[in-house]
């Protein structure tokens, strides 16, 4: 049975929750002890938050999730756990993990408090609104870096914000791909926003995200605060590792068809792991050492 709740925690996802620490990555401290526990905890809260907000949105959609090939073994759509049940969970996760923020950095609370009542308004209206779907699904990574901004008390580059924004929408694009594709096949509308969007319209959008994250990252390696590190002006070659990293993500859109989950494709492509394994080495021994 428990794991059921583990299963309607959606523990996958908490891979987008480590977003968190990319203000201690990319401000170089990643290796304070202290900065780096005091982001972990408020991490784990966070997660705490964001799995009530997955279970509200499972139990808002368990309907429609029934019809849905993939989505129909969620908990509460197979009937596995009772709409009680996960009801009080939610409530469970969602007053320790908000709790948890409060007690840590009231900042980090009220963003907490933006992004649980963002995604309210998500799961009952705005995800049936095409565009203003994908624009609320990518603030929410941008709120998840200013958690961890505040809780750091590191100051973001705008280049960082608006790539994090732009990646996170072309991922979002990516996924509504599917959906349309789902509709386009089998006549299974697996939202009812997927008719606000065609393949060509999504196609076009995902090509021009694509752009300006490489655009943004390369503004991110060139800008003072880098150039004045001992390596910085070497940064740019990891640019390298972003363009390969998109077109692979693309080449898994556009020609397998297989980019419905974000989250699964990281944990399971070894194409991505490598690049993102690179990319990291790279901008550590550029920035670290």
């Amino acid at each position: 049975m428990m794991g059921r709740y583990l299963q309607l925690m959606r523990l996958p996802q908490y891979v987008k929750n480590l977003f968190i620490f990319m203000p201690l990555f990319f401000g170089l401290r990643i290796m304070n002890a202290g900065l780096f526990l005091k982001t972990l905890v408020v991490f784990v809260f966070f997660c705490l938050v964001s799995s009530a907000v997955y279970i509200f949105n499972d139990y808002f959609d368990r309907e429609d999730d029934r019809n849905h090939p993939v989505k129909k073994g969620r908990p509460l759509a197979s009937g596995a756990v009772s709409n009680k049940k996960a009801l009080v969970f939610m409530c469970l996760l969602l007053a320790v993990g908000l709790t948890g923020g409060f007690l840590v950095n009231f900042n980090a609370f009220l963003i907490m408090l933006v992004y649980a009542a963002l995604n309210l308004l998500y799961t009952v209206a705005l995800k049936h609104l095409a565009i203003i779907d994908v624009i609320v699904i990518s603030i929410g990574m941008v709120l998840r870096l200013f958690i961890g901004a505040e809780v750091s008390r590191i100051h973001l580059s705008m280049w960082i914000i608006i790539m994090t924004f732009l990646l996170a929408l072309f991922l979002a694009f990516a996924k509504r791909r599917e959906d349309v594709l789902l509709f386009v096949e089998k006549g299974e509308k697996a939202r009812t926003v997927v008719g606000g969007y065609t393949i060509e319209f999504l196609n076009v959008s995902m090509i021009i995200m694509a752009a300006v994250v490489v655009i943004s990252y390369i503004m991110y390696t060139i800008s003072p605060v880098i150039l004045k590190r001992p390596h910085g002006d070497k940064t740019y070659l990891t640019v390298l590792w972003v363009v390969v990293g998109i077109l692979r993500y693309m080449q898994l859109s556009f020609v397998y068809n297989d980019t419905g989950s974000p989250t699964r494709v990281l944990l399971t492509d070894r194409f991505l792991q490598m690049v993102l394994a690179g990319w990291i080495i790279s901008f550590w021994i550029l920035m670290y050492l």
